[in-house]
């Protein structure tokens, strides 16, 4: 895979004024609230927080401060109000919709907790899907899913629906489907947390390996300590979430 310097800057303000739409939060231009222990939360700021080509970085923190957050704004999910996304030069709040569909599918590998797998269809076909419709156009779709399904482990399985795969062979097949596309930028969304902790450890070992051996940027959001410790860097998400107000600056302390 060729390398290239994939530097994130990321200084991030949202939603921290009111205004007269003040009933209806997606005409005030916010982001939709989320929890933190028993606040509702609209604000969401972070330090200088950078990654470059090749880096491992583990993100912790308690549930709600803004882990999952900071992913969807790399990755274009979610966009800033204020302050700046760059991910290799591009300030992601100038792009388009389109634009930002682009940059997740040609810059970004994604794995969730939940896998997000078709039912109906093999893990070979589960692969090749998100390369026939991604922005990396490869010429055969199939072949390169069962490559990289092989890579994973899989080899023995890619006929297989995810009913009949065990939970880690799930994120297996979701792991392939983030490397297959060869974006240079994994994001990893507490990717062992559905799984019991020797399939986690797995899943966490095969995630780095890979990284490393492809000098891919790595940030996995993860609530195990002894797996940030593994990690060459990590980064305390604690702080990200601002001040836990609704938009008329009042406390508030029920969803």
């Amino acid at each position: 895979m060729q390398q290239q310097d994939h530097l994130f800057f990321v200084l991030i303000f949202i939603g921290t004024k009111a205004n007269k739409n003040r009933n209806d939060p997606a005409k005030q231009g916010f982001p939709s609230p989320w929890q933190h222990g028993s606040k509702l939360v609209r604000s969401f700021r972070a330090p200088h927080f950078e990654a470059k080509a090749g880096e491992l970085v583990a993100l912790t923190g308690p549930s709600g401060c803004g882990k999952s957050t900071l992913l969807n704004l790399i990755s274009g999910l979610r966009r800033s109000e204020k302050g700046e996304v760059v991910v290799s030069g591009v300030d992601l709040k100038n792009l388009t919709p389109a634009e930002l569909d682009r940059h997740r599918g040609a810059n970004c590998g994604m794995i969730f907790q939940t896998f997000h797998l078709l039912a109906p269809f093999t893990a070979t076909e589960n692969v090749a899907l998100g390369l026939r419709f991604g922005a990396r156009n490869h010429k055969n779709p199939n072949k390169r899913a069962v490559e990289v399904l092989k890579r994973v482990g899989l080899g023995d399985r890619l006929d297989a629906r995810p009913d009949q795969l065990s939970v880690g062979q799930r994120q297996r097949v979701a792991i392939a489907r983030a490397i297959a596309g060869d974006a240079p930028i994994l994001l990893a969304d507490e990717p062992t947390g559905a799984l019991d902790p020797q399939t986690g450890w797995e899943i966490f070992s095969l995630l780095k390996e890979i990284a490393e051996e492809d000098n891919r940027t790595l940030l996995l959001v993860t609530h195990d300590p002894s797996m940030a410790k593994k990690m060459p860097k990590s980064f305390d998400c604690s702080e990200l979430v601002g001040s836990a107000k609704n938009i008329l600056g009042e406390e508030v302390s029920e969803l």
